[in-house]
């Protein structure tokens, strides 16, 4: 049990070290220089002897008189006192702010002028005293804002304290305290709005139930659960009078920690304190039954809300919608849309994507099809995630082309498809074996300016390449190059690849000294195809060229390659270059396995046989 402290808050205060920071203003320039210090200005007698408007020590009595004025101009004080602006430091704006307590708007304009027309950084002290002036003077929304930007400026600073040491010098109002707690909230700092909350229990400050649901409602999205239950608690404590709204987010709390079952006892205990569960209550309790698979307690709340006079709305049937699709229940789910739609409630773009998607997983594309286009005559367009579902249902059931056909009416009556789903549908209809047709469909929404993402365009150029069309491939290559896209190792393989199958090595050796230049380093895949590809049309000097290459410029060696190689000098007979060949290859570092000795071994039977017809040949012709 927290005790509240009886002393004041000004014997508090006095336990509160705050540092006031002396500003030196330049006339060379905008910015200043911050210095920490703990003493005041020292003032010399001599400027007594000096005109009021050079006198420094005269600044503050000139702004404040300036300030009282009913028509005054900041900006003819800036000309003509322009001499002593420098000695305008921290300590002086303190003190005009505090001249300025009766007037907030003198104290405002007066903050902005230093902080805007002086560039000067105010202090934490001078951003302390006039959100103080301003809680006072109840003008809560400039001080909140004022607040949260001091806390921006001094993210490490102890915004508290310094708060309640200012207190001590101007009026200042308790619900300052409150108002940190939510600038805190509000700007992510859910931690330090915590610590604040337990500084003003411990300084005796009660903070308010709105300031106390803010931070319960920061916590419970930040997945504080224990905390939340710390200051729940602690309001009970204090007596602060919890309202619905507490309970809600308490309600939402049991829920998201995974236990709904608790909440029955934290209803009753919420109905003994005098609130019913309104609304927010029940919605939240039937969205968390419905993720849960317990769909028979969730209807249960729908229809005890209807005993207890509250009416569900459109989140309530949502989320009992989406209950009854996860658990393939789509029949029912559209009877309880339609039954929702009878009760006058206006289906939106979550209740028809609830229903489209429920059909799309039984494969019920039709229905999708007619629910789009009722969605669609109720003046609800379809959003990205709309689209994705039915494209996507679409793709499972291998019909694709459908799914094109649908991206043209969807045009047609006005409906941009983002273009992360243009991307997916490229990359579905090359997994399905249609390049042709991404390639036709891109050239076509290629004309509403449509770019493909890198990704996209790799798996269309490997596709077209697993077909042998290596001609649009290289379209598409040189489309890539035109938009600047930097064409990786991916781009390469496949196109590289198909000029080798289809007899074109020589074009695709041209490709790999473009990789060269661009300083992509090739692969092993690369280095196979190539050779083999030089083998298969017997150019073995060209095979052998590369076979080098690749081990002196990459260190890369294949005995793939190298076996290869060998194999169509042994399938000629031709011997007595292999065993030359072989050498030279064993110098720079490639290693006979017991298949090369296999293909030489098969190498020298063919040259025996050679020799032999040969022989043959001769005695016959004698």
């Amino acid at each position: 049990m927290i005790h509240r402290p009886t002393s004041s808050i000004y014997s508090i205060s006095q336990l509160i070290f705050t540092k006031k920071c002396s500003f030196y203003y330049s006339s060379s320039t905008s910015l200043i220089i911050v210095n920490d210090s703990e003493s005041k200005p020292v003032s010399s007698p001599f400027y007594n002897l000096l005109p009021p408007t050079q006198n420094p020590n005269n600044i503050v009595n000139l702004i404040s008189s300036i300030l009282k004025r009913k028509s005054f101009h900041l900006s003819i004080f800036q000309n003509e006192c322009k001499v002593i602006l420098p000695h305008l430091g921290s300590h002086e704006i303190s003190r005009v702010l505090l001249r300025c307590q009766s007037d907030y708007s003198s104290a405002l304009t007066f903050f902005n002028w230093v902080k805007n027309d002086l560039c000067i950084t105010h202090s934490v002290q001078n951003y302390c005293i006039v959100v103080h002036i301003l809680a006072w003077s109840q003008v809560f929304s400039q001080a909140m804002k004022l607040l949260s930007e001091l806390i921006q400026l001094v993210p490490d600073e102890d915004v508290y304290q310094s708060l309640v040491g200012c207190t001590e010098d101007c009026n200042w109002n308790p619900v300052i305290f409150d108002m940190l707690i939510k600038a805190y909230v509000k700007l992510g700092l859910i931690e330090k709005g915590l610590e604040t909350f337990r500084n003003n229990i411990e300084a005796g400050f009660v903070p308010n139930v709105v300031a106390c649901n803010c931070l319960l409602n920061g916590l419970s999205k930040s997945n504080y659960i224990g905390q939340c239950w710390e200051v729940y608690e602690e309001m009970g404590r204090l007596g602060i009078h919890r309202n619905t709204y507490t309970f809600n987010i308490m309600t939402h709390v049991l829920c998201k920690d995974g236990e709904p079952d608790k909440v029955n006892g934290f209803l009753e205990k919420m109905e003994e304190e005098g609130f019913e569960p309104d609304i927010v209550t029940y919605n939240t309790l039937i969205n968390s039954y419905c993720r849960k698979r317990r769909l028979e307690d969730a209807f249960y709340l729908y229809k005890i809300m209807y005993i207890r006079g509250v009416v569900p709305n459109l989140i309530s049937y949502s989320a009992l919608m989406n209950g009854l699709c996860k658990e393939g229940k789509i029949k029912e789910a559209h009877q309880l849309f339609n039954q929702m739609v009878q009760r006058g409630i206006d289906p939106d773009i979550v209740s028809y994507n609830t229903l489209i998607s429920g059909y799309c997983s039984e494969g019920k594309m039709q229905m999708c099809r007619t629910l789009l286009h009722e969605m669609i005559g109720n003046q609800i367009r379809p959003d990205s995630v709309t689209c994705r579902v039915v494209f996507q249902g679409y793709a499972r059931e291998g019909k694709l082309l459908s799914a094109l056909n649908l991206v043209v009416e969807l045009q047609r009556f006005g409906i941009k498809i983002p273009e992360n789903l243009y991307d997916y549908l490229l990359v579905a209809l090359c997994k399905e074996g249609r390049p042709f047709a991404a390639r036709s469909f891109l050239i076509r929404i290629s004309q509403d300016g449509y770019v493909p993402e890198m990704s996209t365009y790799n798996k269309l150029v490997e596709s077209l390449c697993r077909f042998d069309n290596v001609e649009e491939a290289l379209i598409l290559k040189s489309e890539m190059t035109s938009k600047s896209m930097k064409l990786n190792l991916t781009t390469y393989k496949a196109i590289i690849s198909s000029l080798c199958r289809v007899k074109r090595t020589p074009e695709a050796e041209t490709l790999l000294e473009e990789m060269d230049s661009s300083g992509i380093v090739p692969d092993l895949e690369i280095m196979r195809v190539l050779i083999n590809g030089y083998c298969e049309q017997n150019d073995v000097d060209k095979a052998v060229s590369l076979l080098k290459f690749f081990a002196k410029e990459f260190q890369v060696y294949d005995t793939v390659s190298y076996n290869a190689i060998f194999k169509v000098f042994c399938e000629v007979g031709n011997v007595a270059e292999l065993m030359e060949l072989q050498d030279k290859l064993v110098k720079i570092g490639y290693v006979p396995n017991s298949l090369t000795c296999k293909y030489v071994i098969r190498g020298l039977q063919k040259d025996l046989e050679l020799d032999d017809d040969i022989l043959d040949r001769d005695l016959l012709e004698v």
